[in-house]
C-alpha cells in the first residue's frame, strides 16, 4: 500500500532512478513506480483482492486529500538512497490507520517498519555495490529537488513477474 506522486515529483524521482541505473547500474528500484510506502508488502489471497480493495476504498473515503512535501535526498545507512518526504500529521495518521486496518481486517502482525515509520521514496537499494555507495549517494544528491503534490488516494501495488504494478487506487473523499 502506497501513495504514488503525480506530476513533477514523480518525474524527478524517476529521473534519479534512471540516473542511478545509467551511471552505476543500480536498477532494482526501477521495478516499481516511485512511491511512498504506507505498508510493507505482504502475501494475500488473490481471490480476496476485490474485497481488499473494497475495504481500502471504505477507509480512503474517510480521508481528505492532503499535500505532501518533498525535499532532498537521504539514506538509510549505506544500503538505501531515497527522496526525503517531510512528515505531516495527515501522512502519519494515514499510515497509522492503515497499520490498524491491516491488523484488524487482514490479521497481519505489526512490523518494525510500522512502528518506526519514516516516509520516503526509495530511488536506490539492494543492488548498490558497497564500494559504490557514496558515489551513488553523492550523484543522487546533485539531483536533489524540492516540491509538493496532493495525495489523493491509496494505491495497492501487486508483484507480477518481478515488477510491482498498480492493482488499484482507492481515492480519498473529494
Amino acid at each position: 500500500m502506497a501513495i504514488i506522486p503525480e506530476g513533477e515529483v514523480f518525474t524527478k524521482s524517476e529521473e534519479i532512478k534512471a540516473f542511478l541505473k545509467e551511471s552505476f547500474n543500480v536498477k532494482y528500484a526501477q521495478r516499481s513506480p516511485s512511491h511512498i510506502t504506507l505498508k510493507m508488502p505482504f502475501s494475500y489471497n488473490e481471490k480476496k483482492e476485490e474485497r481488499l480493495i473494497g475495504n481500502l476504498e471504505a477507509l480512503a473515503k474517510n480521508q481528505e486529500p492532503f499535500p505532501i512535501n518533498v525535499k532532498g535526498i537521504g539514506r538509510f545507512g549505506t544500503r538505501v538512497i531515497f527522496v526525503k518526504i517531510i512528515p505531516s500529521p495527515q501522512l502519519i495518521e494515514l499510515q497509522a490507520a492503515l497499520v490498524q486496518f491491516c491488523k484488524i481486517k487482514l490479521k497481519l502482525d505489526q512490523e518494525l517498519s510500522d512502528r518506526n515509520y519514516t516516509p520516503h521514496m526509495t530511488v536506490g537499494f539492494k543492488d548498490i555495490k558497497k564500494g559504490m555507495f557514496w558515489e551513488c549517494y553523492n550523484g543522487a544528491k546533485k539531483l536533489a529537488f524540492g516540491g509538493s503534490f496532493l495525495a489523493d488516494g491509496i494505491t495497492l501495488l501487486k508483484r507480477k513477474e518481478g515488477k510491482w504494478e498498480v492493482l488499484g487506487k482507492c481515492r480519498f473523499s473529494q
